[in-house]
């Protein structure tokens, strides 16, 4: 799985991250520091923030986290699995944390 792809950024848990880095470790380099970069000028949230804000809506495990930009900004799309089993899909606008959309993944 490519961590950065242009124009969509994906974000996965800690663990995949790492998994991510060990196998395409400048590809990864240049994603961090991208990410970092936006994060440093406020256009958008850290991965702690939006998963805060996203289990606030939906409680649950995190499964997927991805960061697209579009013509509006930066868009979080997060992937819970809530305590029925459901999986969740919500976008939140990744500068504000606001929730764009939520639906339930089939």
């Amino acid at each position: 799985m490519t961590f950065f792809r242009r124009p969509v950024l994906s974000l996965l848990s800690l663990a995949a991250l790492s998994a991510v880095a060990v196998s395409h470790p400048a590809l990864a380099k240049e994603d961090q520091a991208a990410i970092r970069k936006l994060q440093e000028t406020g256009k958008i949230l850290s991965l702690a923030q939006i998963a805060a804000a996203a289990r606030a809506i939906k409680p649950g495990d995190i499964l997927e986290t991805e960061l697209e930009q579009k013509k509006s900004g930066y868009v979080y799309e997060v992937e819970i699995l809530d305590g029925a089993g459901q999986v969740w899909e919500l976008k939140m606008d990744a500068q504000s944390g606001k929730l764009i959309k939520l639906e339930a993944e089939n």
